[in-house]
């Protein structure tokens, strides 16, 4: 067991620590683990972690006791011993360790309180990465008070993300730590070209740098299948190297959990089964958490001064896109000025075929029917365009601006087959600076008519 411990780059390896912690670890409750239900192969300064979270009943275990899958304690417990790479032990390539992650660390432990917050698609939303990542912070800081900020939203790419950066994340306060997921939704959902990878990323870095200086930022990139494939082609996957180009230029950190994969599954040491797919089980997301404490507790190996101050990261003057969504904003439809066949109001969402996800229950939408009445606003910015709920009789809304010719604009996804899908579709990205004046309508179907469609607008995006 010490022997498989040991291996790979002097890294803590999942398989022979779930099966040690599962045979000597119980479910009991706070301030009853009996120090014999703890033993080597862990250091003794582990060993002692676990004893004093166990007799203090701290709110870690508190909430290891509450979860329902044993399997997710054991992982999150795992972490909570500690990830570390050992001293003198080779980095491992797919941890890019840049700059920052210090401010964080330091509100951590000198104020003793921290806000993380989490963006990114499904991967985030669901009971990942995301929680694993949350505990081990908390066990790496118990005397801490943590505030944890989900606001991954299924299926939605990094333009989303920029758009809702602000209203999501940012206006919930200070905000210590961010980490950020899009690489699999900007290529299997959106489908996004290299240029619209880097609107959307460098949307999300350069404003939180903007607007939170003091913010530390962490990039994972998850893997589905055709982009395994590309790694094992000894190809970068498009939307991880525009991501990536966005994170050199800002000097942010990443996690290439991607080619990690592909790494282990190369060594016999996983299979994508085990992985889980492009939605991880629980083996697949202790692997992102692993890989992220490993980077945090690369920055932070060295005892922290007791003078440390923050500071403002380094802020390169000019963006990689000056058309990059980084001034990226909501604009409420209710302010829209709206003609016939339009209205604000919750949809009966019983009475509308396609599936409907409860994240956007009780919310109003800008809803048109009926082709031929208008909805028109002001903006200021350099692009415009709708987040919208995209189900299967989305249909095509025509769009002017300043008062040029109509030009239409597909509401319709791929995945709006069966189901109200989140979307943005973008009207323009390259307008001159300033005010803008914009009119849309909705497009009368093709053919005799008899087609219904309809347009459900959740928020107008203005950059």
């Amino acid at each position: 067991m010490l022997t498989e411990l040991s291996r790979g780059r002097g890294k803590l390896h999942l398989a022979p620590f779930l099966k040690l912690i599962w045979g000597e670890v119980k479910l009991v409750p706070p301030g009853k683990i009996p120090a014999r239900r703890v033993r080597y192969p862990f250091p003794n300064n582990f060993k002692d972690l676990a004893l004093r979270l166990g007799s203090r009943g701290d709110n870690v275990i508190c909430r290891m006791i509450q979860l329902r899958r044993t399997i997710f304690f054991v992982t999150v417990f795992l972490f909570t011993l500690g990830l570390r790479q050992t001293a003198g032990a080779e980095a491992n390539r797919n941890v890019k360790l840049r700059g920052g992650l210090q401010n964080s660390r330091i509100q951590f432990e000198q104020k003793k309180t921290g806000r993380v917050a989490f963006i990114g698609g499904s991967i985030t939303q669901m009971n990942g990465y995301r929680p694993m990542v949350s505990d081990w912070l908390q066990a790496r800081f118990p005397n801490t008070q943590f505030e944890f900020i989900n606001a991954g939203i299924s299926s939605t790419d990094s333009q989303t993300g920029a758009f809702r950066l602000g209203d999501h994340v940012l206006a919930k306060g200070r905000i210590d730590l961010l980490f950020v997921e899009f690489a699999v939704n900007d290529d299997q959902d959106a489908r996004h070209s290299r240029r619209g990878c880097i609107l959307g990323m460098e949307g999300i870095i350069r404003q939180a740098r903007l607007r939170q200086p003091l913010c530390d930022l962490v990039v994972t990139h998850f893997v589905n299948p055709p982009m395994l494939e590309q790694i094992q082609s000894d190809q970068v996957p498009p939307a991880i190297k525009a991501h990536e180009d966005v994170l050199r230029h800002y000097n942010v950190s990443s996690v290439y959990l991607a080619r990690e994969v592909a790494d282990r599954i190369a060594a016999d040491k996983l299979t994508w089964a085990q992985y889980g797919g492009t939605h991880p089980k629980s083996v697949g997301n202790a692997v992102a958490a692993e890989l992220i404490g490993e980077l945090l507790n690369r920055r932070w190996a060295k005892p922290l001064l007791v003078n440390a101050a923050k500071g403002a990261a380094q802020f390169p003057a000019k963006p990689l896109d000056a058309e990059s969504f980084f001034n990226g904003r909501f604009l409420s439809p209710g302010l829209a000025n709206r003609g016939d066949g339009w209205a604000w109001h919750v949809p009966k969402w019983r009475g509308i075929p396609g599936s409907f996800r409860e994240t956007f229950a009780g919310m109003k939408l800008l809803c048109g029917g009926l082709a031929g009445g208008e909805v028109s606003f002001e903006f200021e910015g350099r692009g415009v365009g709708a987040y919208v709920l995209a189900g299967p009789d989305a249909g095509v809304l025509e769009v002017s601006i300043d008062g040029g010719e109509y030009k239409p604009s597909n509401l319709y996804h791929h995945y709006s087959r069966g189901l109200h899908y989140p979307r943005t579709v973008m009207f323009a990205t390259d307008l001159a600076a300033g005010k803008h004046a914009i009119r849309l309508r909705l497009a009368k179907p093709a053919g005799d008519g008899a087609k219904v469609t309809a347009a459900r607008i959740l928020q107008f995006t203005v950059n």
